[in-house]
């Protein structure tokens, strides 16, 4: 098999100028990026280029590289060491040396605008099996390899490793049918297959395809096999029996790094109309796991230090605790998310979530900086869409910065329509784009994408706010009832959520109950002093619409100053 290098050029210089190319992930290569060239084959040569190579501008001084690569040499042999090993260089690289390497008194540094760094970041050991006895330099490799993401910046975008899996990885097991007719045996790998389709609808869970997961044919399940085959954390197995008018589904989900049961369900129906009522046991199965696997992150991430939690788990329990009403819990979300960043910088996800972060900090009043934190929120999203143009989700967060924090709904609008385009099972860009609708004055549109959203919507933990958009939609379709059962379902997982209470407060005024209005107002103020029509009309998407102004109306009715 062979495998094509691609080569990336520093800088804006165009690549036929280039003189020289390094790749420092798997064996260190040194050459001339002309066939035919020159090639550096010393191992210290090569590792002095390496040294240049991950300097700030290329530049070492000589004392410094003397340490590292001849540091148990007496200073005036290290010194003429380093001058040979220049001299060397010379005669290799011929007329090319003083294009490439600027050599003074002091110091020495690498023309890096010169330099192609080619590979792939991570591609292989920091100079793997480079072999030199120096401690000095020895102690500088084994810190570099210890975070090797601190020289990706050398490589272009395109030249990045994959990003680390920081999602967890489920795999659902075709069930094994027990009993029934011939017809019958394909019903559990379908069921499973419905279920995986379902699943790989949320954005914090990778999924592995049902062709993967059917391949592995086991005949008995065996979770180690499971585990290393398909390199997951989580995995769904079980039978389902077919009785003589009965369906029954045993399902188990299964930690596959301890073995361990998470929970077990059973499912059962009647056999006729199997097919009509499938959707609801899938349904179930999906819940459940998002549930379990939010809920096992976040007992994880309890008591121990961000170094001890897996990858997999650090991004799911941010956003859990992100969407949680305790300002110490959104507190703590902020350092799993910034570890997840520092753990995988090129995981375009883990910037969005954090954009997200940075708009619920503003809007729910809790930034101590809000023009600071507008801007972060805004920089985040940017910086996933550069990593990943494609992403659906990327665009969607971009999105609601661009409504809740700049009031350009003009721009959200385009970014909710290309994340549908891209992803028409996108939920949360259909639910807030539904809530744009609700914004200005579009119910319909509003009630029809906030049902699309419920639907596409499995696993996530923040449903309280899929159920106050759709308040917030039947709201402004004049539904009141419909939207204050929304409200009272979503503050009943966020009690805290201030635009809830908003809505709640709406539709019990255009209910004609007044009293329960007001009370919902004094629990507002109580918990936001500062909070006015005023700020509301100046600060929210809707403030300049008639579904604004009918809430400000209510607010100002239950005695909102």
């Amino acid at each position: 098999m062979h495998f094509k290098v691609a080569v990336v050029t520093i800088g804006d210089v165009v690549p036929n100028t280039s003189r020289i190319e390094i790749n420092l992930f798997g064996a260190c290569v040194v050459r001339s990026s002309r066939p035919g060239g020159f090639e550096i084959t010393g191992a210290k040569h090569k590792a002095l280029f390496a040294l240049l190579a991950t300097a700030p501008f290329g530049r070492r001084t000589r004392p410094f590289l003397q340490d590292m690569l001849w540091g148990t040499a007496c200073y005036d042999t290290g010194r003429q060491s380093l001058r040979r090993a220049l001299s060397d260089i010379k005669q290799i690289l011929g007329d090319s040396f003083a294009e490439i390497l600027i050599s003074t008194n002091s110091d020495i540094t690498l023309d890096l605008t010169r330099v192609s760094f080619i590979g792939r970041p991570g591609g292989g050991e920091l100079l793997e099996g480079i072999n030199i006895r120096e401690d000095g330099f020895n102690r500088w490799l084994g810190a570099m390899r210890l975070n090797p993401e601190q020289i990706y910046s050398l490589y272009s975008l395109s030249s990045q490793p994959p990003p680390r899996p920081l999602l967890p990885a489920i795999a659902v097991l075709p069930f094994r049918t027990v009993g029934g007719a011939a017809e019958h045996a394909v019903l559990g790998d379908w069921l499973a297959e419905e279920t995986s389709r379902s699943l790989s609808r949320s954005n914090l869970i990778a999924v592995i395809s049902h062709w993967s997961s059917r391949a592995l044919d086991l005949g008995v399940i065996d979770i180690p096999t499971v585990r290393a085959a398909l390199a997951v954390d989580y995995c769904v197995a079980g039978s389902l029996r077919v009785g003589a008018n009965e369906l029954v589904l045993d399902a188990d989900f299964i930690d596959t790094a301890s073995g361990r049961i998470l929970w077990t369900r059973q499912f059962a129906g009647p056999l006729q109309g199997f097919l009509s009522r499938s959707a609801e046991g899938v349904g179930e199965i999906v819940i459940a796991v998002g549930r379990a696997i939010a809920d096992d992150a976040i007992l994880h991430v309890n008591g121990r230090r961000l170094a001890e939690v897996e990858d997999h788990r650090l991004l799911l329990a941010g956003v859990d605790l992100m969407h949680r009403p305790s300002l110490r819990a959104f507190a703590k979300s902020r350092d799993l998310i910034d570890e997840a960043l520092r753990r995988a910088p090129h995981a375009a996800e883990a910037h969005a979530w954090f954009g997200k972060w940075h708009v619920l900090s503003v809007f729910n009043g809790w930034s101590t900086d809000p023009t600071k934190d507008t801007r972060r929120a805004v920089d985040c999203t940017a910086r996933a869409l550069d990593i990943d143009p494609a992403s659906s989700f990327a665009l969607t967060i971009d999105g609601f910065a661009h409504t809740n924090l700049l009031r350009r709904m003009d721009v959200a609008r385009d970014r909710y329509d290309a994340a549908l385009r891209l992803n028409p099972n996108e939920s949360l860009a259909w639910l807030l784009t539904g809530a744009l609708h609700a914004f200005g004055d579009e119910p319909e549109a509003a009630v029809g994408a906030a049902e699309t959203a419920r639907r596409l919507s499995p696993i996530d933990p923040f449903q309280y706010f899929y159920e106050s958009l759709s308040a917030s939609a039947l709201l402004s379709a004049g539904r009141y009832e419909e939207s204050l059962a929304f409200a009272d379902r979503s503050l009943q997982r966020h009690d805290r959520h201030i635009s809830t209470l908003r809505t709640k407060i709406a539709a019990l005024h255009y209910l004609d109950r007044g009293a329960e209005a007001r009370t919902v107002a004094s629990e507002i103020l109580r918990r936001h002093p500062d909070f006015t029509v005023a700020n509301y009309l100046r600060g929210h998407p809707a403030g300049d619409h008639e579904s604004g102004r009918r809430v400000a109306a209510a607010l100002r009715s239950a005695g909102i100053p």
